[in-house]
Parts: C-alpha cells; structure tokens; sequence
C-alpha cells in the first residue's frame, strides 16, 4: 500500500489484512522518503556535494529510522540516475553527472536505509531508481525519450544500477521513458537479460506510477491486457497504481496468453523482501505509536541535518577574502525573496516535513550574531505566487518589483549584503523542467540595482539544479551555493558565512556558462576533432565550451596546493596494483578538508571513452601548514569499462591518471597496463 502513514494507520491497516484474508500475507507499506521523513536534510544533489559517503549513510539511516516509526517499511530511494541536463527537474533528486559518483553515493544510501539486517525496527527496504535512462531524457523534458547506443547504456546509465544490484539493493524500480523504440516498462533486455539475468539480481522490480498503463499512449500496447501482457513477460513484477495486473493476470493466465510461471516468479520475489523484513513473523512491529512520538524529530536528528548541510555548502567564489563575515560588523543587510523562506529549504518530495518547518537564512544569520549587529532585511519581490505545491504549476512573479525600494535602502546602510536568490522548492523536482536555468522572475534585476548601491554582496543560492549565474558571477565577489538544504538550512549556511564551518563541498554538476551548453558534463568523448581555437574545431562561436564552475570544484577557507604525482611503477598488469600518491599540503592560516578526485583516461580502446573520468576519491583535512600523503590504488577493476566485446573487463594500453581539486586543475602522469 502507498501513501498511509503513521504508525495508527499502517497498523489498523495490516490488521484488516490479517484477520480476513485467506492467506494472511502482510501488507508492505511503501511511501517516498527522498531526503528525509519528517526531520529534512539536504536534497540528494545537494548533499551529494558533500562527497562524504558515511555523512549520507548517515542522513539514510536516520529518514529510515523516523520512516519505520511511521510504520513504513519501503521507500522509493535512492534515485541513482546519472544526470547530465539541468533543464531536467528531477536532476535534483540524484547524484549529478558521474557515473562512479551515482554509484559510491547509491551504494551509501542503500546501506543506510536497509542497514545490515532488513529485520532490524530501524531500517527500510531501499529501491534503486529509475531503470534505466530517465536522466537522459531528450531536452531535459521529463519523461521524453531517450536515445543511447549499447556502450553509452552500460558505461554510462547502468554503472550505477549494477552496484545497487551488488550491494543488495531490495527493489528496483524501472523508468517512464522508452529506450530504442521500447518503453522500460516492457523492456525484456533491461529487466530480464540484464537485471535479473546476467547481474542475477533476486529483489522485486515495481513499476513506476502508472507506467504500465501508459505503454497505451506510448503506442506499444492496444489495451490494458496487452500492456499487462507485455510488462509481466519482460520483468515487471509489481504494477504501482496502473490497475493493470489486477485487472489482466488472471484473464491472461485463464487462456494461456501468459505462463503462470511468470506470475509465481514475480510473487516468489516480493514475498521474498516481506520475508527479509520480518514481516511474517510480526506484520505490526514496524507500528508502535510509542517509539514514533520519540524518534521524529529528535534531537541527535536535527544535530545531524545542521551537520550534513554545512558539509553539502559549495564555496563557488570569494574574492578579496569577502567571507567569512565578522561578527564584529555593525551592519548587514539581508535581501532577496528567498531570504526569510521557511518552506523552499524543505526541497521537494519533503515528506511529512511541516510547512514552513525550515530554519531561514534570516534566522540562522540572527541566531549567529544575536543583537550584536543590526540586521537590515527587505524580501525585495516575490519569486513565486499563488498556491505552492507538488501537484500544482509554479507561477513566476515577472513584474512585480515594488519591493525594490526597500531592498535598495537596506543595502546602501549596511556594510554588507546577503542575497538569497535562486529557486522556490516546487521549481526543481518531477515535472519541473525548464527551458531558462537563469534567476527567474525579477531576481536579476534585483540583484542589478542592489550592485549599484553597495558592490559588497555575497549572493547565497538556494536552488536544485545548476543554474545560469554568469552574470551574477560578474558582478558579486562572493558566491555560496546552498541546493535546498533542509529543516537545518539557514543555522548551517550562518555557519559557513561566518566561519564557525570551514565549506568543503564539490559539485557533483556542471555549472553552465548558458542554457545552450546543456547537456553539459565533463566526462564527455575527445571527438575526431577536440577543442581547439579553429573554426572546424568543436566548439561555440558565442561563448567558451567550458563550464563556468565544472564537476567537483568549490573552495575553502584556506587553500591547498597539490604535489608531483608519484606511481609505483610505469606499467602494471593482471593482478596487481599501481600505487598512485601525491602530497597535498594546507598553505593557508585556517584547518580545512579537500577531495582529492582521481580521473583516468584510457588514450585507445574498443570503444571511445571520454577524455576523463572519476574513478577514486579521498577526503583529507589538513591543519595550517600541515602535509599529508595521499596515496591511491588502481586495479584491473578500476580500468574496467563494457568493451567492445560486450563483456566488462580492462583492455591493455596506455592510461592517463589525474589528480587534483577539480575535474579541470589536475595533475596527470601515465602508465601501462598489460592483461
């Protein structure tokens, strides 16, 4: 069952099953929690920047263990869709644009969730989602088609899934759009021949919303009892809310349209997670009023959702040292219309959050700086209007701007500015694309008059998808991007402005120069003809093919300075390792962490790879001066890719290795590899 909740109601629920149907198989309750249940940490790009696996196992356990308090005992997360297309609403709910990161931060959250024994009271059954290729949806339009070849599929799409798969991952979930002429759905390849055949995965697969229904208007099924023919034959084994299955199993098995093999596979693999659960042995235990009142919202929860959002804070500039702020300034002055917001940190798909539960950027800076500093603060315009919800379009304020006034007088009497800009929750999530990923409304024109008055602005985002901040990138000395950080926002972004956190964050996306660069990811192919200052050459004639910011760049309060890469040997082969190391020393006055990212590139192979990719990455935290030794290894397993041989494996040949902040700052060496 979906959507009921609460530890009353799942439990009259299960007892309704339990005593009057035949068999008395339990009822598994199944409800999406994103990025929380009731205490909200970052949206999953969000605290994806963070780059701390053990910080998102951690955030996981803890919606998993507020989730079964509820009575819930299965959640449709993680989303492990590699997303390369800002335009795309649902890039919010994903790890961005890298493969290898998807998976490290799926395989987390699954831990997370389902803990190391589904029978435990504080875990949940995870579902890996969507499969397969929902990210690549053309345009960045949800739910449109998606068009990938073999090699781009499995280097790509399914890197993530099958670490899902290896990790033991409860469920699947496939995808709304279609692959090569056929609807996931109905995709024997992808759920049988791959899934469930050569990855030899023993969970359930679950329609998504209504999918199978839809293979009607996709144009591969006549009617109900073709879509139901088709989507049990290729994998599906349960349908969510189509109606479908209970309306043509049983005509279909009835005659013979269908082997009722199929049926007992499929009911074989969800009472299996029933089982895993430890639902037939106590279908109520998840159902305890008592222990859902003190578990929501507790207090060690929300220390956690503070401590995971100020770790998600990407530093995107800092000219002139503009932050941190001193507390011993007299004025500052915060404007902009997601300033004093309490809902849009909350994110989307926010659960059972309260509305309008969240710490605001006003209040953090507040309960920072108490009555030390005279806070000037002016909403300046509204971004959104009408009623907010996830079920209902966004309208845009275009041209109201009589805000400005006041916004404009609080900034010519502070010392500083603090801009909140960005987007309303419900712009970012599913059905939420976009063609613009600039500010919307009149937030730049905000931000223009601002300048003009007082050019000491640090502009703080809060949006869950990369946007278009060129022109603010021009115009202000500071940025911090804060994604939509949850119940904790607006204490952890005080925090990082004022230095009592140091930010450590990456991103896991590309920030565009335009609109016109998506999809845009670093990891792409060198082309017959790379980037060059030619004409013919590939490239834009308006603007530089490059990202603004690229993957895995943010700053710090200190700063770090990368060594010579070291390599154990030259060449390497069969089972052996290659040790890669490279110093990496603190020369700034302050204590930080850096990700040390590791990319590879295989120079020749049967299949063209692209010209770098994150295979490895480290966290380190250096105190001023400090040197550390930061030291890699790379395996058979670590050059793998599906080669043209339709086989995963590591080809012989020559490789560059790189390290270094960022997917662009790096240092490189290489090496040999003989099988």
């Amino acid at each position: 069952m979906l959507n009921v909740l609460t530890a009353e109601a799942t439990r009259e629920a299960q007892q309704v099953v339990m005593e009057n149907s035949r068999l008395k198989i339990p009822l598994l309750f199944g409800y999406d929690v994103i990025h929380g249940y009731k205490t909200m940490f970052p949206v999953p790009l969000g605290e994806s920047a963070s780059w701390d696996l053990e910080a998102m196992e951690l955030s996981a356990s803890i919606a998993a263990k507020e989730t079964a308090a509820a009575g819930v005992h299965w959640t449709f997360a993680p989303m492990i869709d590699v997303s390369r297309d800002a335009r795309w609403g649902r890039i919010m709910e994903g790890a961005g644009e890298d493969p290898y990161l998807n998976a490290v931060i799926g395989v987390a959250r699954i831990k997370g969730f389902q803990g190391s024994d589904l029978t435990d009271i504080n875990t949940i059954a995870a579902c890996a989602k969507h499969f397969a290729g929902y990210g690549f949806a053309e345009a960045g339009r949800d739910y449109n088609t998606v068009n990938v070849g073999t090699s781009e599929l499995q280097n790509a799409i399914l890197m993530p899934f099958k670490a899902a798969a290896e990790a033991g991952v409860a469920t699947f979930m496939n995808s709304f759009n279609e692959i090569d002429g056929v609807p996931a759905t109905a995709s024997t390849y992808l759920q049988r021949d791959i899934l469930k055949g050569a990855w030899d995965y023993k969970g359930f697969m679950v329609s998504d919303w209504g999918s199978i229904a839809e293979l009607i208007p996709h144009g591969y099924a006549e009617d109900k009892m073709q879509a139901g023919e088709l989507a049990v034959i290729a994998g599906s084994d349960m349908d969510m809310e189509g109606r479908v299955y209970e309306e043509a199993l049983e005509p279909l098995v009835n005659d013979n349209t269908i082997d009722e093999a199929l049926l007992d596979d499929a009911v074989r693999r969800i009472l299996r997670v029933k089982f895993q659960l430890g639902l037939f042995e106590d279908p109520y235990k998840y159902s305890d009023t008592q222990r859902e009142q003190e578990v929501l919202l507790a207090k060690a929860h929300l220390e956690a959702a503070r401590d995971i959002a100020r770790k998600s804070i990407v530093l995107l500039k800092n000219e002139n040292s503009v932050l941190p702020l001193s507390k011993a300034l007299e004025s500052i002055a915060v404007i902009g219309p997601l300033a004093d917001d309490k809902d849009s940190p909350l994110g989307n798909w926010r659960a059972q959050a309260d509305k309008n539960s969240a710490v605001s950027v006003l209040e953090g800076i507040k309960n920072m700086v108490g009555d030390a500093v005279q806070i000037n603060y002016a909403k300046g315009a509204d971004l959104g209007m009408g009623e907010r919800s996830f079920l209902m379009p966004l309208e845009i304020n275009e041209t109201d701007t009589s805000g400005f006034a006041q916004a404009i007088e609080a900034a010519k009497k502070s010392e500083v500015v603090v801009m909140v800009l960005g987007e309303d929750a419900f712009q970012s999530g599913e059905g939420r694309s976009q063609t613009g990923i600039q500010l919307r409304g009149v937030q730049q024109e905000l931000l223009d008059e601002v300048v003009k008055v007082n050019t000491n602005v640090v502009l703080v985002l809060m949006n869950g998808r990369p946007l278009d901040i060129s022109k603010p990138n021009e115009q202000v000395p500071a940025i911090v991007e804060t994604w939509f950080l949850g119940s904790q926002a607006g204490n952890a972004i005080a925090d990082v402005l004022f230095g009592a956190y140091n930010p450590s964050g990456k991103l896991p996306v590309s920030f565009p120069r335009n609109v016109g660069q998506e999809p845009l990811y670093y990891n792409q192919k060198n082309t017959g003809r790379p980037a060059s200052d030619m004409v013919t050459y590939s490239g834009y004639q308006d603007s530089s093919r490059e990202a603004l910011f690229p993957f895995g760049f943010g700053l710090s309060y200190t700063t770090f300075e990368y060594g010579a890469i070291s390599l154990s040997a030259s060449e390497f082969s069969g089972d052996e390792n290659l040790e890669v190391a490279i110093e990496l020393t603190n020369t700034g006055t302050v204590a930080g962490k850096e990700t040390v990212q590791l990319y590879l590139r295989d120079l020749v192979a049967s299949r063209t790879r692209p010209v770098k990719e994150l295979r490895d990455f480290k966290q380190v935290s250096l105190k001023p001066g400090e040197t550390k030794k930061v030291t890699f290894e790379i395996s058979a397993k670590t050059l793998e890719f599906y080669t043209a041989n339709n086989t995963w494996e590591a080809e012989s040949g020559s490789f560059k290795v790189m390290l270094g902040s960022n997917s662009r700052d790096l240092k490189e060496a290489s090496f040999q590899y003989k099988k």
